[in-house]
């Protein structure tokens, strides 16, 4: 394998540990009208669980993201120059709903009134669910190729980029991550709010299935190959997997194969590009590929010894914060009431599958 071969790998690696690992974040985000009320109306103590059970780690989840722009700034200078360009009014709006998601993380609790709580869980929702459907836009985009000139300008417009194909792109991955963001609560929860979770993991995910099986025939039918269809058809597996494990009240199961099924199809989708990395809709002669728009070989070199040092550093440091933060979040965390027994039986100790 050459070292440009290698890096589209890594790449991938790093889209897929963002959309794994961010993706649950922009669901459990997206899920407070949802679970963040009981019988009585909202209940801000159950949104306070919500956010609690993402707290410490939604920003280290957030990081790859930067990883992943980074490396594709080194290793492909022309794939970033011309997908940032074309695509900036996109990646604009995700910048500022993941600026605006931040924020109300912060500032949510410096006030006690529930009016000015309530315009934070907003934004959070909002600035949680414009980057679950746009990633998917945009990868649904890449895929299927745009106009670019010969000097690999992107040539159309922002309307360009809302093709169906797209759209139904950006749909899979709004209702995947809300999926697996659902499922995450389930397990990072105890009592009422868990069960909530647990029944519209279950609704939600049928939905979910529908909407990915079809994107994901569109893109091995149109554009993948045998080894992206054979991906494909795992991702579909293991989707299903999720929903039946949570139908069962497996919660690490189910959490297990919502990430399995996420970067499965992830995967997919870097293989139905390759060997391009963003095809020419107009003249396939103006497409970008691994080989014209990598750095060179020296680049490449450095990158991968740094890589070979700090990939292991950064996986085991996010391994060690998911283990200090193992446990599950209930009301009783949040109000330091004497917690249910019943409720909170698997409070004290690690969530296991």
């Amino acid at each position: 394998m050459d070292l440009p071969t290698l890096w589209f790998g890594l790449l991938a690696f790093f889209f897929i540990g963002y959309f794994v690992l961010d993706g649950f974040d922009f669901g459990v985000g997206m899920s407070l009208p949802f679970l963040g009320r009981d019988s009585r109306g909202p209940n801000d103590v159950d949104r306070r669980v919500l956010i609690n059970t993402i707290g410490p780690i939604w920003d280290l989840n957030e990081t790859w993201v930067i990883v992943a722009g980074a490396a594709m700034f080194a290793a492909f200078p022309e794939w970033y120059a011309t997908l940032f360009s074309g695509f900036y009014l996109v990646f604009l709006a995700i910048l500022l709903a993941l600026i605006l998601r931040g924020v109300s993380f912060e500032y949510r609790h410096q006030r006690p009134e529930l009016v000015w709580k309530r315009r934070f869980d907003r934004m959070i929702v909002v600035g949680s669910a414009v980057p679950a459907f746009l990633w998917g836009l945009v990868f649904a985009n890449v895929v299927r190729g745009v106009p670019l000139d010969a000097g690999f300008n992107f040539t159309g417009s922002v309307v360009d980029l809302f093709s169906p194909y797209a759209v139904l792109g950006g749909l899979t991955t709004l209702l995947l991550f809300f999926t697996h963001g659902v499922v995450f609560v389930s397990l990072k929860t105890t009592g009422p709010i868990r069960e909530r979770a647990r029944l519209l993991a279950g609704r939600a995910g049928l939905v979910t299935i529908v909407v990915a099986a079809g994107f994901l025939v569109w893109t091995t039918v149109s554009f993948g190959s045998v080894l992206s269809g054979i991906l494909s058809a795992v991702a579909a597996v293991t989707l299903v997997g999720a929903w039946l494990a949570n139908q069962r009240k497996a919660e690490g199961w189910a959490f297990t194969l919502m990430a399995a099924t996420i970067a499965v199809a992830v995967a997919s989708l870097f293989l139905s590009l390759f060997p391009d990395v963003m095809p020419a809709t107009n003249d396939p002669a103006h497409s970008l590929t691994i080989a014209n728009s990598s750095s060179s070989g020296y680049t490449l070199t450095l990158m991968s010894w740094v890589a070979l040092v700090f990939v292991p550093l950064i996986l085991a440091y996010q391994a060690f914060t998911y283990w200090v933060f193992r446990r599950r979040v209930s009301r009783s965390t949040i109000t330091g009431e004497a917690p249910d027994v019943a409720a909170d039986a698997s409070a004290p100790g690690p969530v296991s599958a």
